[in-house]
Order: C-alpha cells, then structure tokens, then sequence
C-alpha cells in the first residue's frame, strides 16, 4: 500500500469575508505543484458561506461537479434551467460537459452554510451537461458504507467517471473495510469528523489521504467518525 497524507492545516485558504474556504489540491491563488491532483481527482474545497452570500453566475466545462452539504441550505441555479435548494445529507452531481453556467447562494439570510464542492475529471468530454441531486439517509450508513455517486449503481447518483464517492459514520472502536471497484484504483479517504486509523496512518478531523496500490482498505475508528472515500482512476 502506497501513501499521501494532507493534514487539515497543510492546505490552502481563502478568506475573503463572505466565504472562508480551505483547499485540498491546488485552486484559485493557492498552487502547490505537489498537490494538484490525486489521480482524476482535482478539486476538494471545503467551504463556509455566509447567510446569503454566494457565487454569482460563473462558467465550467468539461469536469464532474459534486457538492456534498453539510450544513444549511444552497440555491442553486443553472443555464439548463434547473433552481434548486440543496439542504443537509444532500448530493447534488453536474456534468459541466460542453458547457454550462451556475450560480450558488446561501439560501439562508443569517445562518453560514458548510459545503464540499468535488471536481473529478470526466471520462469524456464535451458530453451535453446534466444535472442530479439526491437526498442519503444518515441511519443508512452507521457502520457501513452508502455509495453517493457512482457510474454503475442504483441509488447512487450518475458520474461519468470510473468514480465512486463513499460514505460512512463509524462508531468508536469499529473497524470497517473498503474494497475497491476496480484495479489502477485510488482512494482519497477524508475525515469529515473524528479520528480513525488506517493501516499505520493517523487521520483525524479534515485531513486526507491518498492511497494506491492495494485492493482494500481497513479503517478503524478511534472515536466516532465520519468518513468520505473517494475512489477514482490512479495515474
């Protein structure tokens, strides 16, 4: 098994009022040539947005566009004609494709809002841009994993992407194993909260880490935690 630790305080940042945001790989005014990528995995940027602050409409291309909400609720609006509020244990899955614009807003006044927003690089490009969302029940996935996105899976939303995004709240003293999909894998575990141990790394709350070359990995749970893996296409 091969390794990469990003702790939570060695990533970039931004603080620009309205929105303090940290980032895993390279983005914006942040560059670190070492951290651009992991594999087809781009972009991880965890964000805070002030009560009815937001994007205003901005355009993507070619990327799959993941938000995962944490907290609060987010407006969103897009040139296929979709205004959605995204809240909670909500997914929401764009492919830019050929092209789209969006915006993004705290729909909330005064209340922040907490967000991921993932990029993966798509399997093709220029596809006709298409839009998903889902709601994932916290109780389904206490100890277990709950599939979010992935190219082949009911109940899962759709990437076009050898991608699987996984789940799991794993209580303290739990060990849980992951197996992946495919081979020339690799997994980008991220601890949303907690503390786990996997293999002989230490992860606690917002660190990361890049792992290739093994089919499975073994995570146990130091305390209760809330974990996000993130399997994808290993270069």
């Amino acid at each position: 098994m091969q390794s990469i630790i990003h702790t939570a305080e060695s990533r970039g940042g931004a603080d620009h009022g309205w929105l303090k945001t940290r980032f895993t790989f390279s983005f914006a005014g942040y560059h670190d040539s070492s951290r651009v990528h992991f594999g087809s995995l781009r972009v991880l940027n965890d964000d805070w947005i002030q009560g009815g602050a937001g994007f205003d409409k901005h355009p993507h291309d070619n990327m799959e566009i993941v938000t995962i909400m944490l907290k609060g609720e987010l407006r969103h609006g897009d040139s296929m004609g979709h205004t959605e509020v995204l809240k909670p244990d909500e997914v929401q899955v764009m492919t830019a494709g050929a092209g789209i614009y969006h915006s993004e807003h705290n729909n909330l006044p005064d209340t922040p809002i907490e967000l991921f927003q993932i990029w993966v690089f798509p399997r093709e490009k220029n596809l006709e841009p298409r839009y998903d969302q889902m709601w994932f029940d916290p109780e389904a996935r206490k100890n277990k994993w709950q599939t979010l996105v992935a190219p082949d899976i009911d109940n899962a939303l759709l990437i076009n992407q050898d991608a699987w995004f996984s789940r799991t709240l794993i209580q303290k003293g739990e060990a849980l194993s992951y197996s992946f999909y495919g081979e020339k894998q690799g997994a980008y575990l991220f601890v949303i909260e907690g503390s786990v141990t996997v293999g002989n790394l230490e992860l606690n709350k917002r660190d990361g880490a890049g792992i290739w070359d093994t089919r499975e990995l073994s995570i146990l749970a130091n305390e209760d935690s809330d974990i996000l893996v993130i399997e994808v296409p290993h270069w």
